[in-house]
């Protein structure tokens, strides 16, 4: 009976998924692929960086499905003069109590967009490194856990290379996925300009209604590590990662955080077509 009223539940959930795939696509024409990909990201409880032109709707995606979540959303523009206590905040004097008061910075958030991460020095990069991958900031001797649900969607301009700095690997290795933006279609094209041609008054941000708690969230990750995958899945996986140690055509191989996340990532992506579960 447990098992019966645990299926239902994941139905509900997975309709709740579809509500939200239709509100994306009610405010965003095309990128359905985009929008599962993030879903994947999201419910493995990783980090995505997500490259595409100017124009493309980046930076919109991550506010509306940060809204579409309840995720406290923060936003980082990343400049060259960027220093690592602009993102994860600073000490500051108070003078009434004589002690040093933490003030948090923007990293502090459920979701956080970090916009043309790329222009940032290594200084700056490096302060997002602990934050990335054991979700907690280390501010004068003090730790800060972050959320369960916390995720970095950082954006990157893939033409504009000027005054910009190359991701070092042990940063790029924390990000459980790329995913390339690409261009509409003509037909998504000719949509965009019927929309606007028509005057259709675009849904505002404020006005969309979550669709999943946070905690409705969480219990949905829970539910990817009951997803069954075959030992024979596992061993595909594995191979697949050594092939690129072993390879000459890879600069570098992938490291075992990377199977992992491969594996995560699959079991996530299943999830979200409704596959069945082992419970």
């Amino acid at each position: 009976m447990e098992e019966r009223t645990e299926i239902l539940n994941l139905n509900d959930f997975l309709e709740k998924i579809n509500r939200i795939r239709a509100l994306m696509a009610s405010v965003i024409v095309g990128q359905e692929r985009v929008v599962d990909l993030l879903l994947t990201v999201i419910l493995s409880r990783g980090h995505v960086l997500i490259e595409g032109v100017p124009g493309v709707a980046k930076t919109l995606m991550a506010k509306l499905i940060s809204k579409l979540i309840e995720a406290r959303f923060s936003r980082i523009q990343f400049t060259p003069d960027l220093m690592p206590s602009d993102i994860l905040g600073t000490s500051v004097f108070n003078l009434k109590t004589s002690e040093f008061n933490f003030h948090k910075g923007p990293v502090f958030a459920d979701m956080v967009l970090v916009d043309e991460i790329n222009r940032a020095p290594a200084k700056t990069q490096s302060a997002l490194f602990e934050v990335m991958e054991e979700r907690q900031a280390t501010v004068d001797g003090v730790t800060w856990p972050m959320s369960p649900l916390y995720t970095i969607l950082a954006t990157q301009n893939p033409v504009e290379q000027e005054g910009t700095y190359k991701l070092p690997e042990a940063q790029l290795d924390r990000f459980l996925m790329k995913i390339v933006m690409q261009y509409p279609t003509l037909d998504e094209e000719v949509r965009i300009l019927e929309r606007h041609h028509a005057n259709v008054r675009l849904t505002a941000l404020e006005e969309i209604a979550p669709v999943l708690t946070h905690a409705g969230l969480m219990q949905l990750c829970d539910y990817v590590g009951k997803v069954y995958i075959d030992p024979t899945l596992l061993q595909y996986i594995a191979t697949i990662i050594h092939q690129t140690r072993t390879s000459k055509a890879v600069y570098l191989g992938a490291s075992p955080r990377a199977s992992v996340a491969l594996m995560q990532a699959s079991k996530s992506f299943a999830l979200l077509q409704g596959r069945i579960m082992r419970l």
